[in-house]
């Protein structure tokens, strides 16, 4: 597979940041939110508030995680960084892979369901251990993952860690290792 040019690189390098801002700026949205959140009393506005997490949860977030991981994967594979040439860029997948997991299997599914204890019990769900609970996912998982994404975005900045280094065999090696 030939490899990008520069302004091709380029380009797509700039739509992975966007997509990596965007996740970021979003996540501390949503902890904002969440946070006023805890201080609602009125029914309307915690589903209202809760609704609106969903949503952007759902048409911000999501999107922008994973087309921050797609184009992440496009530059590894058509750049010379490659996806295990360099510490900095094994650290990165590993935390927006873990990132992604934990959103869709923890954060999403505890937003969903305080969504929808507060749309049918409304106020009364703020004495709901269930509700409580779930928020509290929210909030803390959110400001969580919201904290590695920045610590992801500096990674890509300040690049850490620098090359591995990979040993090569010698032709010697290959041929007493296979005897």
């Amino acid at each position: 597979m030939p490899k990008l040019n520069v302004k091709q690189k380029n380009w797509l390098l700039s739509a992975h940041v966007a997509f990596g801002s965007i996740w970021l700026g979003t996540a501390l949205c949503i902890v904002a939110i969440a946070l006023k959140n805890t201080h609602t009393t009125n029914g309307d506005e915690l589903y209202a508030v809760n609704a609106s997490l969903k949503l952007i949860d759902d048409f911000v977030i999501i999107p922008s995680a994973n087309l921050s991981l797609l184009t992440g994967g496009l530059l590894c594979w058509l750049t010379i960084w490659g996806f295990f040439k360099h510490y900095w860029v094994i650290v990165k997948w590993i935390a927006t892979v873990l990132l992604i997991t934990t959103g869709t299997v923890w954060l999403g599914p505890w937003l969903n369901a305080a969504t929808s204890i507060s749309e049918i019990e409304r106020s009364q769900a703020l004495s709901n251990p269930l509700y409580t609970f779930d928020i509290k996912g929210v909030l803390i998982g959110g400001t969580i993952q919201t904290l590695s994404v920045l610590i992801i975005i500096g990674i890509s900045v300040l690049k850490p860690w620098g090359r591995r280094i990979v040993k090569v065999k010698s032709p010697e090696e290959s041929t007493s290792s296979s005897s």
